[in-house]
């Protein structure tokens, strides 16, 4: 068992920027680089799709997993009985991503970003043996869960030991969450969907991977998710501390269930700044709506800027290296923008 670390709430201070996850490109050194030197209070593990299958956030976290094998067919990513050529690029990949990230944060000391897919978009991604997706199996839901836990405190123990003086934060992405809560997941035919899996049962495995979160690294994980619709009070009850999501997609009927969340201490990972290629406002103008919800909602103007990390819309894969650095950076100044000005 890995041994544990204190008990911590998440804490990383006042005006502080993050990025999603993945990055354009396929050079692992340039794209830690690029984030250690930009996000210097919360860097974060880079994601490179571009390089193809196991880069991609399914592929790496399929690598992560124990006992359970995925390669890759023309559908998607499927399991397997062993493990392939696809799996061991995986964690190849994986490692050159680590030892990259090693190289650019020796003495680095504070919070750390890692992520990996979360079980139940997990499970709505793999495919068992005949094309169909675990999700339909919720014996196949529970394994892969389980294999998941065992994989991430490898991960997890992994970081620990190669940046010593970093407090690493788990991010699990769950864009297809919603869809799985509401039944919208297509089967193989695409002529029918999944049933929706019970709220209960989501909530339980996610609290599974909250304790495991909470031994390898001393506090909770963020939940992210780009699709519209987040489930602000079933992560609160799973006992998560941060909710990551793409901001322009809020919608007014969610305000209560976010309000709830932030009173009880949950922290916002606010995507306010566009992933791909545009322009930009002025960095005071990308939090400017942040600003006019807090006042909407009553929430104590001081507590903002430890409250709220600023990030992209989602991850910068579809931008171009020049944009990623670009945005990172008006991400940084638009969080000092809430610092600095609270009010």
């Amino acid at each position: 068992m890995t041994e544990s670390v204190t008990d911590n709430k998440l804490s990383w201070g006042a005006g502080v920027a993050t990025g999603v996850g993945s990055m354009p490109g396929g050079d692992a050194r340039e794209a830690a680089k690029t984030v250690t030197g930009s996000l210097e209070a919360l860097p974060h593990l880079p994601e490179l799709p571009a390089r193809g299958p196991g880069a991609d956030m399914i592929g790496r976290t399929a690598g992560m997993l124990v006992d359970v094998h995925a390669h890759v067919e023309p559908s998607g990513w499927r399991i397997s009985d062993r493990p392939g050529r696809d799996t061991k690029r995986a964690r190849s990949w994986l490692g050159e991503d680590l030892d990259a990230l090693e190289e650019f944060t020796q003495g680095y000391e504070g919070p750390l970003k890692v992520s990996a897919v979360g079980p139940w978009t997990l499970a709505a991604a793999l495919e068992l043996r005949g094309g169909e997706a675990a999700l339909g199996d919720p014996g196949a839901c529970r394994d892969l869960a389980a294999s998941l836990a065992e994989g991430l405190r490898a991960h997890l123990a992994d970081v620990r030991r190669r940046v010593p003086g970093a407090r690493p934060v788990l991010q699990l992405d769950e864009p297809s969450l919603t869809a799985v809560l509401t039944g919208q997941v297509r089967t193989a035919s695409g002529y029918r969907t999944y049933r929706a899996i019970d709220r209960g049962v989501v909530e339980g495995a996610l609290r599974d991977l909250v304790a495991v979160a909470r031994e390898a690294t001393g506090s909770a994980p963020v939940v992210h998710s780009c699709a519209p619709g987040v489930p602000f009070a079933l992560l609160r009850r799973a006992g998560v501390e941060g909710i990551s999501f793409d901001f322009g997609l809020f919608t007014e009927r969610e305000e209560d269930a976010l309000g709830e969340a932030v009173e009880a201490g949950t922290k916002l990972l606010l995507g306010v700044v566009p992933s791909v290629d545009g322009p930009l406002s002025d960095p005071a103008g990308s939090v400017m709506g942040v600003r006019t919800l807090w006042r909407r909602l009553g929430l104590a103007p001081g507590a903002l800027a430890e409250s709220v990390v600023v990030t992209p819309s989602c991850g910068l894969a579809g931008a171009s290296p020049a944009y990623a650095r670009t945005a990172l950076a008006h991400c940084v100044r638009a969080a000092r923008s809430l610092a600095d000005n609270p009010e």
